[in-house]
């Protein structure tokens, strides 16, 4: 509990400090926005010169794309800490952070509750509120369900992709761009099924990065889809928690990068 209302004075300041200057907030705000949405343009513009795309029309893809960019707007407004850990490194401010009697994982969490993501974020929502209300679904209380701890656990998989990034940054006392390969490119990739990539680009996003087990299964099983790569209808259902799983391993790895962490000084 302690940690918790820590976390609160910590969310708190940063949000007062980025409301200093409101018409800045609400500008990037509305800026994350619009870019987002000229980005969905990409993909209605595709399905109008085409009609489908192996069998996915405009709003089933569009459920993906609003899926995922609900889930990676709602994990980049809490871990800007971690993204940020390259430059903390490299300044020697990550110093005060290990000083601090506190959780260092707490402190990183808390370094900046970044405002403007809610721009990205109600774009995703607005997207999946437009694809749901032209689909013809088939609720039940499982789907409702799959899809409200879907968000999380997805929320936790893209913030674990972060956190791996802050853990070589310690090593290599810098952030490594490749990382923006699974981050950003994760993102971009899931904004379309899977299935019209090829079956390694799809394995690798099942098996060794679980994009698609936070993303797209679930999807198929709230859709009525299947997928010949996991044709097991019951692997929707439980594969999002490869999110949290992933987010511990990347929890360990981190502590683990402590290790060879050799201050730059001031």
């Amino acid at each position: 509990m302690e940690s918790i209302s820590m976390y609160g004075a910590y969310a708190a300041q940063s949000v007062k400090s980025q409301l200093e200057y409101r018409a800045s907030a609400l500008f990037q705000i509305v800026g994350q926005f619009l870019i987002n949405i000229i980005e969905f343009t990409a993909l209605w513009t595709l399905f109008d010169r085409f009609g489908n795309l192996n069998g996915w029309t405009l709003p089933e893809a569009a459920f993906c794309y609003g899926l995922v960019g609900t889930i990676f707007g709602a994990a980049d407004f809490f871990s800007r800490g971690f993204d940020m850990a390259g430059n903390l490194i490299r300044t020697g401010e990550f110093d005060r952070f290990l000083l601090r009697p506190r959780s260092l994982v707490l402190q990183m969490f808390g370094y900046e509750v970044t405002l403007r993501r809610f721009g990205r974020m109600g774009q995703g929502l607005l997207i999946l509120i437009w694809a749901l209300s032209q689909l013809q679904l088939d609720w039940t209380v499982g789907k409702i369900l799959l899809l409200l701890y879907t968000i999380p656990c997805g929320m936790v998989f893209f913030i674990s992709l972060i956190i791996i990034q802050a853990s070589l940054s310690v090593k290599s006392v810098q952030s490594l761009e490749f990382m923006n390969v699974l981050t950003y490119g994760g993102v971009q990739t899931a904004q379309y099924p899977l299935s019209v990539y090829t079956d390694f680009f799809r394995r690798f996003f099942t098996f060794v990065v679980p994009l698609g087990c936070v993303t797209y299964y679930p999807s198929l099983i709230i859709l009525g889809k299947t997928d010949s790569l996991m044709d097991w209808i019951g692997f929707g259902w439980f594969s999002p928690v490869a999110g949290p799983f992933f987010f511990l391993l990347a929890l360990w790895l981190f502590r683990r990068s402590l290790r060879w962490y050799m201050s730059t000084g001031s």
